[in-house]
């Protein structure tokens, strides 16, 4: 192509929703082929993505976001930012009403009103929080990342519920992006220096 020098090198990445109508062409060895799957954010997670959607807003000290996160779990880091996005209106629209009041009484304004987004903006944002991917779409996305580890021979990383002795109940392993694409990249990894066959 025009432009492209050889002594640059052009990385392709792309996200989906929907790995399981990709093109298999796509995917084949020396193409698109490292896929990594990114699960929903753990606990750990969530606060950070709180974090990141906060750390331009001023958010009051009675605030505490591992509450939120505790509060959010199988919710996406969209449906997070969409928290955050909702308890800054809610903080905009108050400050607003209180500053009109301010007005109509002959007082003037001297300071913000609202100077701070509350506990209370977030509790209100929470009521309508709702999940955008349903315990159905997390196993279809497992399922799809077993197949396709299966298909090219590498050990499933896919955490799966164990029987716990003492009780008899289930226990789910930790299901993180960092466990999960370290095993992904170290599966591809071995498979590289392997025996130098080549599955399509």
């Amino acid at each position: 192509m025009d432009g492209m020098s050889s002594a640059k090198t052009v990385f392709i990445i792309g996200a989906t929703n929907r790995p399981d109508i990709i093109d298999p062409a796509l995917t084949r060895p020396g193409r698109l082929d490292q896929l990594i799957y990114i699960p929903l954010p753990d606990l750990e997670a969530r606060v950070g993505v709180l974090q990141a959607n906060l750390r331009k807003s001023p958010v009051a000290p009675d605030v505490n976001l591992r509450d939120i996160a505790n509060a959010t779990e199988g919710f996406s880091g969209a449906d997070l930012t969409a928290i955050c996005q909702r308890a800054v209106k809610l903080a905009i629209r108050e400050c607003i009403k209180k500053e009109i009041e301010i007005q109509e009484s002959g007082l003037d304004i001297v300071e913000d009103p609202v100077p701070f987004i509350t506990r209370k903006h977030f509790e209100e944002s929470m009521i309508t929080a709702r999940r955008s991917v349903s315990d159905q779409d997390v196993r279809r996305y497992e399922s799809f990342v077993n197949t396709l580890k299966q298909s090219r021979g590498l050990v499933n990383s896919i955490p799966q519920e164990q029987p716990n002795q003492r009780n008899n109940s289930t226990s789910q392993q930790p299901n993180t992006a960092q466990n999960l694409v370290s095993d992904l990249l170290r599966d591809d990894h071995n498979q590289n220096n392997g025996n130098g066959e080549e599955d399509y």
